[in-house]
């Protein structure tokens, strides 16, 4: 350690050399060793090692002086006192000199070290408030944060409630299709499948897996070898298709083509519906055979026939009937039976009688009508009626006529 009378001129140099970046020598500096009085130089030279600065401090020490004896009574001479008082007060002044000098350094550091005091203080207020205009666009920043999650948890909650609602469709229009039994199939506007009943997958050859499938890739039962171009033309056109038509195993179906339409009324594909209509196809054409059959047998019978409908209006009627009355089919069928001619059948028992058949499902026979017919003149006529069977859910009378004119004239001779 330095000894206490160099410390200061020693902090005083490494100030200035700190401050001025230059080398620094100190000349005449007093160090007292016992009795003896010493001159010391320090010298003190800046330099770095990487990015620390230190200081080589170098000490020359001058001879040694002896120092003076305390003066004392015993008889010095004024000259030696004179000397040692000179010598005195050039070290006091020495040490004066460097104490002001010292105090010069401190006082300047101190300047110094308030200039920077500011200059941190400053920066810190400078800092303070670029912090607090942190700080406000933070607490901004915080709110619109807040506002944005709040708008967040609104839209997630309208979400979690559009997809419940929408989960809960599903599975509604899932339990749909899996319990009603008519083949439903749904395509999209590419014809890729995106939806089909349980009943729909024997026609067309369908498994769970074929969803998303375009439609020409299965083999489907159908007999309709153009299904996709009709498909395609109901996308294009928004005409509803129907048809009859049968599957390889000879079964029918009504199918019903119709376009896709999404909730803002987009097209977006097509919807396949097939009723199955086997059986009504087929009970309809036993009705026809059996009709036709009928018809046959009425226009075969030789005797007048005529087939009523629930209002007594004439559906039809054979050929002996315009032959024997010599009326034309346009003065007979959609007339009322009541009307026909000049009214010959407009009698109030034949009313009775055939409104009878059709409430109690009764017949009559033999029932005489005596009448003077327009273009055949007086005749005698036997009339038999009964309801038919039901052809095509409509309700008829089947009514015979009989010319019995001859025989009656005949049985009135042999009487």
């Amino acid at each position: 350690m330095a000894k206490e009378e160099l410390r200061r001129e020693l902090q005083t140099a490494i100030y200035q050399v700190k401050q001025q970046k230059l080398p620094i020598k100190r000349e005449g500096l007093q160090v007292r060793h016992g009795d003896r009085i010493g001159q010391i130089t320090i010298n003190v030279i800046p330099f770095q090692i990487g990015a620390q600065e230190c200081f080589l401090v170098l000490f020359e020490d001058a001879p040694l002086i002896p120092a003076l004896p305390p003066a004392t009574n015993d008889g010095s001479t004024p000259s030696k006192r004179k000397t040692r008082e000179a010598t005195e007060i050039a070290g006091l002044q020495q040490e004066l000199a460097t104490t002001r000098e010292h105090l010069q350094s401190i006082i300047e550091e101190q300047q110094a070290t308030n200039q920077d005091l500011r200059a941190a203080n400053e920066e810190i207020l400078s800092s303070n408030e670029e912090l607090q205009s942190t700080n406000e666009e933070l607490e901004t920043a915080k709110e619109e944060i807040q506002a944005a999650n709040e708008e967040l948890n609104t839209v997630n909650e309208e979400l979690r409630r559009r997809t419940l609602e929408a989960t809960q469709v599903s599975n509604d229009l899932q339990n749909l299709l899996s319990t009603i039994n008519i083949p439903i199939l749904m395509l999209g506007g590419d014809l890729q499948i995106r939806l089909f009943t349980p009943s729909v997958e024997g026609i067309f050859n369908l498994i769970s897996s074929d969803v998303g499938r375009p439609l020409s890739d299965i083999n489907h039962k159908l007999n309709l070898p153009n299904l996709e171009q009709q498909i395609l033309e109901v996308i294009r056109t928004l005409n509803l298709k129907a048809q009859e038509i049968q599957d390889r195993d000879g079964r029918w179906y009504d199918l019903r083509i119709r376009p896709y339409r999404t909730i803002d009324n987009k097209i977006d594909g097509a919807v396949l519906v097939l009723v199955d209509i086997d059986h009504l196809k087929r009970s309809n054409m036993q009705l026809m055979e059996a009709r036709d059959y009928a018809e046959a047998i009425v226009q075969t019978v030789r005797e007048p026939l005529l087939v009523l409908n629930l209002d007594l209006r004439v559906i039809t009627a054979n050929r002996s009937f315009y032959d024997t009355f010599e009326v034309a089919p346009v003065e007979t069928e959609q007339h009322l039976i009541f009307e026909l001619g000049n009214g010959q059948w407009n009698i109030p028992q034949l009313r009775s009688l055939l409104e009878e058949i059709l409430a109690n499902n009764t017949q009559f026979q033999d029932f005489e009508v005596e009448h003077d017919f327009e273009q055949i003149g007086r005749k005698i006529m036997r009339l038999n009626a009964r309801k038919m069977p039901i052809i095509d859910n409509t309700q008829m009378i089947l009514l015979a006529i009989e010319d019995i004119t001859e025989l009656h004239r005949l049985e009135t001779q042999h009487s």
